[in-house]
């Protein structure tokens, strides 16, 4: 049974929580196989922030995808990993929609990842995108607005 919150989709048992739910991303965004994983790794590019590495590279599907990694290295207990999988996922998804499509894109969290916030998360993950290339500068963004509605 899945219940309907806060415009997202909640797990059973969910109900009229108070918190916010946070939701994974969808399985067609997602790399899954630890081939595409090391593909992504090893022949992509890849750049670091305090809290994490981005690594890309173009993919032959025509989709973007994404992969989330936290090792044991940053925590060695389960739940701490996936809550920072979950932070990762949620603030990904503001950037989702202005992603280009064509790429595999693997993020691996730090050290530091451990006592960031999705906030923290969503500042770095923009950074990173723009520093590849990835997703234009929020100027870049201001200025072609203006040049649309100035007819140019």
């Amino acid at each position: 049974m899945v219940v309907e919150f806060s415009g997202l989709v909640a797990p059973k048992g969910a109900g009229s929580s108070p918190f916010k739910t946070i939701v994974a991303l969808n399985r067609a965004l997602r790399l899954r196989k630890s081939n595409e994983f090391q593909r992504v790794l090893q022949q992509g590019r890849s750049i670091t922030s305090r809290l994490l590495i981005l690594s890309w590279i173009p993919n032959d599907v025509g989709r973007l995808r994404i992969g989330l990694v936290v090792s044991k290295r940053i925590s060695k207990q389960a739940v701490e990993r996936n809550h920072i999988k979950r932070l990762l996922s949620e603030a990904i998804r503001p950037v989702l929609h202005v992603l280009p499509t064509g790429w595999d894109i693997v993020f691996r969290a730090r050290n530091q990842a451990i006592a960031a916030d999705v906030h923290m998360f969503e500042k770095d993950i923009a950074t990173l995108l723009r520093r590849a290339g990835l997703l234009a500068s929020p100027v870049a963004d201001q200025n072609r607005e203006l040049d649309n509605q100035q007819g140019m």
